[in-house]
């Protein structure tokens, strides 16, 4: 059974919306409940011709911290496709093209306080562009094995919760 939204207030902080509906649960109890509107993004797993992941560390201002992530980044326009942004992404963040993409499906990564869905990608045939950071973007790269990103994830240095999805995606498919 759905739930019953007899109100709905959007409002907008920076580059995020915030939705506020009152709605009546399946039970008859009405509640207040709220959450983020973020856009739909997108992240991509880079697989070099001598099968390294290309990674980046990247300082996130929110935790105040270097990351170890994949390249990913937000669709800013409704309807544009997911891969079309994620080409832009790779090529602007790693300064990499790719030939071969692979869709990875999508998820959301916290549906119970937001609304984003993330797409993703494994992208191989790599060719050197130009990386074109955003001013507010900190990006070192590194070219590491699959075994040296497995440590990182077991050791629990490696956070990133996309790229988490798209590695598990690409082991899944693959294997």
């Amino acid at each position: 059974m759905v739930w019953k939204i007899n109100s709905s207030v959007k409002k907008s902080i920076d580059r995020f919306g915030v939705t506020i509906d009152e709605v009546i649960l399946p039970n008859g109890e009405e509640k207040t409940f709220s959450y983020l509107d973020f856009a739909k993004g997108v992240c991509i797993l880079p697989i070099t011709e001598d099968h390294e992941i290309v990674c980046l560390k990247q300082y996130r201002h929110a935790i105040k911290s270097w990351e170890w992530e994949l390249p990913a980044g937000m669709i800013d326009i409704d309807g544009t496709p997911p891969i079309e942004t994620a080409k832009k992404e790779l090529e602007e963040e790693t300064g990499f093209k790719a030939d071969q993409w692979l869709d990875l499906g999508s998820f959301y990564p916290s549906p119970g306080s937001t609304s984003e869905e993330i797409f993703l990608f494994a992208a191989a045939g790599l060719t050197a562009a130009e990386q074109n950071l955003e001013s507010s973007e900190q990006i070192e790269l590194h070219k590491i094995s699959m075994e040296e990103l497995k440590t990182l994830i077991k050791k629990g240095d490696f956070k990133h919760g996309a790229g988490l999805a798209a590695i598990l995606r690409y082991k899944f498919i693959t294997d």
